[in-house]
């Protein structure tokens, strides 16, 4: 049987270590808006990219499908998106309502001074770098083949 390396040095404890405490530095911010971290992601995405259908928003956001119609319930909710209509009545596209441009305006400042206080203390040069080695590691893991894992769990 093959030794597991180290719990410590496991990819993707560190990984998610590494978010959450990132996170961290935003979430209260984003807490006081009422919103959650997930819902901000999509204000932020419809911001940047102007409308967007759920398949595009679920990816860019890394959001599941089921979690993202909840997030649309809720932003629709609070009239901060609104559906439009789309070239494919298949899909189902958003965008921003003038009162979520309004907040994420409101929202943007604060969040730029987050990041800014964060790269500033980790170094530009390693944000730089630490970006690009994630987008890197991302790319690479994305163009393995998925049928060479396969899960064998013996009694």
């Amino acid at each position: 049987m093959a030794k597991l390396r180290g719990y410590e040095s496991a990819l993707p404890i560190a990984l998610l270590r590494a978010r959450e405490a990132t996170m961290r530095r935003f979430k209260g911010h984003v807490d006081a808006t009422g919103l959650t971290l997930p819902q901000w992601r999509v204000i932020r995405a419809l911001a940047d990219a102007g409308p967007l259908d759920a398949r595009s928003l679920a990816e860019r956001c890394v959001i599941l499908p089921p979690s993202l119609t909840r997030i649309f319930r809720a932003l629709e909710d609070k009239a901060l998106i609104e559906t439009i209509e789309a070239h494919d009545a298949r899909r189902h596209t958003v965008q921003l309502t003038a009162a979520g441009q309004a907040l994420y305006d409101r929202m943007s400042g604060r969040s730029e001074a987050i990041y800014r206080e964060l790269e500033q203390a980790f170094g530009t040069e390693n944000m730089a770098e630490l970006l690009r080695l994630l987008t890197l590691l991302r790319e690479t893991a994305e163009a393995m083949p998925t049928g060479d894992v396969d899960i064998i769990i013996t009694k």
